[in-house]
C-alpha cells in the first residue's frame, strides 16, 4: 500500500519545473532560464530521463539563440529515448513521454525551419504528425495538432524540399 501511495504522490521535480514554466509564461524568460538551468545542474546529465526530457524541452523555449534552442531540444529527445528504454522497454513509451513526444518532434521541426534546414524540419514534422495520434482530443492535443498544421503550411509556402517537385502532400 505504501508503494501505491508513493506512485500516486506528485513528482516534486516535475512540480518545480511546472512552477518555473508558469514564470516563463508570465513573461519572465530570463529568470525562468536561470531557474531551469539551476534545476538542470541539480538533476545532472545522468538524472531521471523524464525529468531531463521535460526540463530540456522547456529550457529550449527560454533560449535566445536558435542553435542553443536546437541543442536543448535534442537533449530532450535523447532523454525521452532513454525514458522509453528505462520505463516501457523498446516496444512502447511511458505515458508521460508519449504525451511529450509529438511536442518534442514539433519543436525540433520548428528549430530546423528557423535555422534554414527544411529537409530536417520536414523529417521531424512527419514524426510529430505520426506521434500526435496518441494524444487525446483535448486542449493540449488540439494545440499540438494546430501547431503541426501551421508549420506544415509555413514549410509548404517556403517551397518543396530541394530536388523534389511537386512537393509531397501529407495527410
Amino acid at each position: 500500500m505504501a508503494e501505491r501511495q508513493e506512485r500516486a504522490a506528485p513528482d516534486a521535480v516535475l512540480t518545480r519545473i511546472g512552477q518555473v514554466v508558469m514564470l516563463h509564461h508570465a513573461g519572465d524568460r530570463e529568470e525562468a532560464r536561470h531557474r531551469l538551468l539551476g534545476l538542470w545542474a541539480e538533476i545532472g546529465e545522468h538524472g531521471d530521463p523524464l525529468h531531463r526530457c521535460t526540463l530540456a524541452h522547456y529550457l529550449a523555449d527560454t533560449q535566445d539563440d536558435p542553435e542553443d534552442e536546437l541543442a536543448w531540444d535534442l537533449r530532450a529527445l535523447t532523454a525521452a529515448e532513454e525514458a522509453v528504454d528505462d520505463r516501457a522497454g523498446v516496444s512502447g513509451k511511458s505515458p508521460a513521454v508519449r504525451a511529450l513526444y509529438p511536442s518534442l518532434q514539433l519543436s525540433l521541426a520548428a528549430d530546423y525551419a528557423r535555422l534554414g534546414r527544411p529537409d530536417a524540419a520536414r523529417t521531424h514534422l512527419h514524426r510529430a504528425r505520426g506521434a500526435v495520434r496518441t494524444l487525446a482530443d483535448d486542449r493540449y492535443g488540439e494545440g499540438v495538432r494546430a501547431a503541426i498544421r501551421r508549420l506544415e503550411i509555413r514549410l509548404d509556402e517556403d517551397g518543396p524540399p530541394e530536388g523534389r517537385w511537386p512537393p509531397e502532400r501529407r495527410s
